[in-house]
């Protein structure tokens, strides 16, 4: 797909806007949801190479992260049936859905430790979804496809692949730490404006 690369950018001065504006997090969590559902309402713009599955595992790919890591922008791809181990993020999150299906599965820890899995929702092109560090931060999430590719992109309080993280064992509650990272050595360029035909 020969992308244009305007939505992306406009999203990005979008949010960052929010955060000059020195709303709290629940705002511009808030505000975000509508400014990440008109980005993933088009699927005309995500460059090629943020959109390409690894037949290994899933890729995070880093979009954008701000300069003061208030906020990134990340794209995952999900080869078919590939999905997460149960893991948390520790900092606020919205996911919208630009390509294919993804399933969400949430997890309750009971006073032993142990995880049990709580409701399933399915995630389909448009759609945003929110995550809270102290509502819903334990999930699983799985291409909901065996043939397709899925493609969801997220936007988190922080920069998510320097955040200190875990990974669980549902039936022991075993605990693993990461640091995800990304799966890009490069970002887009969202800046370079020589061979746009949009107008400015």
């Amino acid at each position: 797909m020969s992308a244009s690369i305007a939505p992306l950018r406009d999203f990005v001065r979008d949010i960052t806007a929010l955060f000059d504006r020195g709303l709290n997090p629940p705002a511009v969590q808030l505000e975000g949801v509508n400014l990440l559902r008109r980005l993933v309402s088009r699927d005309d713009w995500l460059p090629d190479a943020f959109a390409r599955p690894d037949p290994q595992r899933y890729s995070q790919y880093l979009l954008h992260c701000d300069p003061a890591e208030r906020f990134s922008v990340v794209s995952f791809v999900w080869g078919p049936g590939q999905s997460t181990p149960l893991h948390d993020h520790r900092i606020w999150g919205l996911i919208g859905m630009l390509r294919g299906r993804e399933v969400e599965t949430q997890f309750v820890r009971d006073a032993q430790g142990r995880f049990h899995e709580a409701e399933s929702s399915e995630l389909h092109p448009g759609e945003v979804t929110i995550l809270e560090p102290d509502l819903n931060d334990y999930h699983r999430v799985a291409n909901a496809s065996a043939d397709t590719t899925a493609i969801s992109i997220h936007v988190y309080g922080g920069n998510i692949g320097g955040v200190l993280r875990a990974t669980y064992d549902p039936a022991s509650g075993a605990r693993k730490a990461f640091i995800s990272g990304y799966s890009n050595d490069t970002v887009p360029n969202l800046w370079d404006r020589s061979r746009q035909t949009e107008p400015a």
